[in-house]
């Protein structure tokens, strides 16, 4: 048996292929779109992709399923749990079975028996593997999705706060606790590979670790030490972060099935400042600069949302997905923005231009200055805006200070005092660099961001009596 352990860092996503090596045959576990790295994994080790599953409907990546299906033939192995306003739609020409708890399939020597396990979706199913080619009659491991996390279990509350199922989360959570007590009877040494890692909003407090044990989880996992189903479910629910926007588009590209990533027209190169112009006008004009570079000098109605790590979730909140996208990027990176914008199905991507370029050749830039948070009391008619998650908010926060998350802000403008300087802040200065971008391209200009933001403040003890 062979198995390979994929990891997106953009979206903290883990994906596996599993190979028998005495049949040639492989099968992808919650694959993420970008499918040639499995076809070209697979050829490397003499094996051909078969299959594909999924452990449930995706509502933070658009999955490879049914791309893998097209493209390689491969039968794709999909639940059939849940009620009905969960099912797969459009499956009439996809080579594919829906599974349901118990159902056993093969690929090769190596046998998949499903396990339902809802709460973090009404689907959600889980596979034990046996690994039958080498003699065993007992299962080594389980392809949890994201029902088991390492340290943590799927948030239940998705349905209802990303996709407006009241009282989904209520359920979701009895659900979960159920499940988690089927989880407890498997054996202890049974490998655990979930769906995602540390930096997921799939789970509130996910382990940076790839992998673990049945028995490690149910010693050290503190969402597995409950023994009553009402303290389990209100511990759950409370503190989980805010779901992206761009969750619920997931949820019904994956549930109808994705455009091919192969079938999308690549954008054009421009180096002309008139097309810039127009850029601005039409749609949405993203500058991937760090924070720092983006507020010594930036074109006039840009955004910035830095290429690291975070980019994808702050793209998923902030990009409109109905309007035309142009990008502002360094050398070398536009492929990478590519992959990491289709993953969440951002696919208006009109065109793109060199971003040293173009603000070399415009005839006017704007800045934003950072202001040191002993200053913020000698700011004359300021006002003071937090963008920090709501969590981080209910912790404490400046005395006087509004607060609009970050990825919620482009929807809440009017909510930001006019005619007067307006401070920003995050936990370190990054989120409210971002949300200064936004200020301004709306028209916003008097804005300051919020050195070291509240860590700092906190940390020199300044005290202000702003309010807003």
């Amino acid at each position: 048996m062979l198995l390979r352990y994929f990891y997106d860092e953009y979206l903290a996503h883990a994906s596996y292929m599993v190979g028998c090596q005495k049949t040639g045959e492989a099968i992808v576990i919650d694959p993420s779109r970008n499918i040639g790295q499995y076809i070209v994994m697979a050829k490397a080790n003499g094996l051909r992709v078969t299959a594909a599953t999924e452990t449930h409907v995706h509502a933070d990546f658009v999955s490879g399923a049914r791309e893998l299906e097209a493209r390689t033939g491969a039968k794709i192995y999909l639940s059939d749990e849940g009620g009905i306003n969960w099912k797969y739609d459009n499956l009439i020409n996809v080579n594919h079975q829906l599974l349901k708890d118990g159902d056993i399939f093969s690929i090769g020597h190596l046998k998949f028996e499903v396990m339902h396990t809802p709460g973090h979706t009404p689907e959600s199913i889980s596979f034990l593997l046996t690994d039958t080619g080498g003699g065993a009659d007992r299962p080594m491991g389980v392809f949890t999705g994201d029902f088991i996390f390492v340290g943590d279990v799927g948030r239940p509350d998705l349905l209802e706060t990303a996709v407006g199922d009241e009282g989904a989360a209520e359920q979701g959570a009895k659900e979960m606790f159920a499940s988690i007590e089927r989880f407890k009877q498997l054996p202890d040494y049974l490998q655990i590979w979930p769906a995602h890692g540390a930096g997921s909003a799939c789970g509130k407090s996910l382990g940076a670790i790839p992998s673990s044990t049945a028995g490690y989880e149910k010693m050290f996992n503190p969402a597995l030490q409950y023994h009553d189903e009402e303290t389990f479910s209100r511990d759950l629910l409370r503190g989980q972060p805010e779901p992206p926007k761009y969750f619920s588009i997931m949820k019904q590209v994956n549930k109808s099935g994705p455009t091919f990533k192969g079938d999308l027209a690549a954008p054009s190169k421009s180096n002309d400042q008139s097309d810039l112009i127009k850029w601005l006008k039409n749609g949405i004009v993203i500058d991937t600069r760090n924070v720092d570079e983006f507020g010594k000098g930036h074109i006039p109605g840009t955004i910035n949302i830095p290429f690291n790590k975070s980019f994808v979730k702050w793209a998923g909140w902030l990009i409109d997905y109905d309007k035309p996208l142009y990008l502002l990027v360094e050398a070398g990176t536009m492929n990478k923005l590519l992959t990491a914008l289709y993953s969440i199905g951002i696919e208006r991507i009109a065109g793109y231009m060199d971003v040293v370029s173009a603000i070399r050749n415009h005839p006017h830039l704007e800045s934003y200055e950072e202001i040191e948070p002993e200053h913020v009391n000698y700011m004359e008619r300021s006002a003071v805006l937090d963008v920090r998650n709501q969590d981080e908010w209910g912790l404490g926060c400046i005395p006087g200070a509004a607060h609009i998350m970050l990825g919620t802000l482009p929807d809440r403008l009017d909510e930001v005092p006019q005619g007067c300087p307006i401070v920003v802040y995050c936990a370190s200065g990054i989120r409210s660099a971002m949300a200064a971008s936004i200020l301004q391209a709306n028209g916003i200009k008097d804005v300051y961001n919020l050195k070291g933001g509240y860590s700092l403040w906190k940390k020199q003890k300044v005290v202000s009596t702003k309010s807003i």
